[in-house]
């Protein structure tokens, strides 16, 4: 698995700049002021970065952008990037020039000169995310960035503050990989014996098997995977880091190692991509993760759904018959609507078993959320205000984009099915709505639920200020950020 790269912290040492080799990165409010170290540096360059700081170029920056220095006489460093942070830059300003400053980390090691400024912690972690790069498959990949030193003024405070960012990155690299996994290595098994492992970090982890889940009456979770040579899986991971017999919040994970769409085969063009139709699942087991690292005072359960949907002589069909395990048949039209069938039985289960505090599913469900959306903001939908606008201040805080949909009982006339209580689609208009209302279906009226429609927002075809191109690991800040100041004293 990846792992951030490690950061040691120290105090500024004006003397080790001259000799520092690799990069060394600069941070300087918007009045170009330097300190002891930024004056000892521009000696060293004979002025030429104060220049610098008096050009059109650096007054051009905005917050948390960066510049480079190439080669810099009088320097052993390879160049030196001046990276602009306002002095009333917030905590995600700061870490935009982290990021900035892990994007373009050398492989020789990068000295990173911070002083004094606010947010030191949260910069290391936007330069831990921007520096994730998925590598496993790739031959001659040049080596991992060398070391990287943060030099700032009171390197124990900063070090503290930064301990839970750490635990909360090694998450969403968690996150990231397992959607980046193509699927002839992330199959149903590998998937399950990944999350098992993390019975070493203090989870309490269990694989159902295809057996037992028959037992239990998961019909739409089974119908989905039974056109597979991977069985399916249910995986239950238990957090138990709040009070005593205290009820959970139950997060349930979409796990599509692969989605063909089954029968109803999707297009050629992009079906590629469909390795991260498990990225719900993914986010899930980056937030216990990072639950177990930090040791979270709260009690969290993360219940994924493993399936691969192919086709094949024994894949559903469109036109068969499945009944939930709640009890309620459902019709299926479309083989390629399956997430919300897997969502469906592992959601009754959470509740069955645990009766949660509250439930927040997450699936990459529906082409048509990126439509209404893009890949700027996750669909959120819910049945409780309040919890939702919990979620949404989590989300906000964390700069994860998040954005409330529209749900009512007159979508609900297009699920209605002539020979079941229910179908798995409703038409084109409005199908993320009606899939969240084909879940709703299986919410009971006691229980505060989310649904977070991600397939916008899992995947990026482009980079973004924390991430290379690829698996964002989006939702993983924003619910951790919602069990520490929802479930935690």
């Amino acid at each position: 698995m990846s792992h951030p790269v490690p950061i040691r912290f120290q105090p500024v040492d004006v003397e080790a700049l001259g000799a520092a080799p690799g990069r060394i990165a600069l941070v300087v409010d918007e009045g170009g002021k330097l300190g002891p170290a930024g004056r000892r540096l521009d000696r060293l360059m004979k002025g030429a970065l104060a220049r610098f700081l008096a050009s059109e170029v650096f007054a051009a920056l905005k917050s948390g952008e960066g510049a480079d220095l190439g080669w810099p006489a009088g320097l052993q460093a390879e160049a030196v990037q001046v990276v602009r942070l306002d002095r009333k830059a917030d905590a995600a300003e700061a870490r935009k020039a982290g990021g900035t400053i892990g994007k373009a980390l050398s492989k020789v090691g990068t000295l990173v000169l911070a002083g004094g400024i606010r947010h030191a912690d949260e910069l290391s972690f936007g330069l831990a995310l921007r520096a994730y790069d998925f590598t496993p498959h790739k031959t001659d990949e040049a080596k991992a960035p060398g070391p990287v030193t943060l030099m700032v003024t009171d390197p124990e405070k900063v070090a503290a503050e930064a301990a839970p960012l750490a635990a909360l990155a090694e998450g969403v690299f968690f996150t990231r990989d397992l959607v980046n996994e193509p699927a002839n290595v992330l199959t149903t098994y590998d998937f399950a014996g990944r999350l098992a492992a993390m019975h070493e970090l203090g989870l309490e982890v269990e694989i159902l098997e295809e057996e037992e889940l028959t037992r239990l009456g998961m019909g739409a979770l089974l119908g989905v995977g039974q056109g597979s040579e991977s069985p399916s899986k249910v995986v239950v991971m238990q957090w138990r880091g709040g009070e005593a017999g205290a009820a959970p919040l139950a997060l349930i994970g979409k796990g599509v190692v692969f989605d063909t769409g089954g029968i109803s085969i999707k297009p050629a063009a992009g079906m590629e991509e469909m390795t991260m139709d498990m990225g719900g699942a993914g986010t899930v087991a980056g937030v216990m993760r990072t639950l177990a690292l930090r040791k979270a005072r709260a009690n969290v359960v993360g219940i994924v759904g493993l399936v691969e949907n192919m086709p094949s002589g024994r894949a559903q069909r469109p036109g068969d018959v499945v009944r939930s395990m709640k009890g309620d048949t459902i019709e299926v039209i479309n083989t390629d609507a399956e997430g919300r069938l897997v969502l469906a039985d592992v959601m009754w289960y959470a509740q069955e078993r645990f009766k949660p505090c509250g439930m927040i599913d997450l699936a990459t469900l529906t082409g048509a959320i990126v439509i209404a959306l893009g890949h700027e903001n996750t669909g959120v939908f819910s049945n409780n205000d309040a919890f939702c606008e919990q979620f949404l201040k989590a989300a906000r805080a964390e700069g994860e984009g998040a954005w409330r949909m529209p749900m009512g009982e007159a979508y609900d006339a297009k699920l209605k099915s002539r020979i079941a209580d229910m179908m798995n689609v409703g038409g084109r208009d409005g199908g993320s709505i009606t899939a969240a209302q084909f879940l709703q279906r299986f919410v009971k009226s006691e229980t505060p639920w989310i649904h977070l429609d991600i397939a916008g927002t899992a995947l990026l075809k482009a980079d973004t200020a924390l991430a290379p191109k690829g698996a964002t690991g989006w939702g993983v800040m924003a619910l951790n950020r919602l069990i520490r100041d929802r479930h935690e004293p």
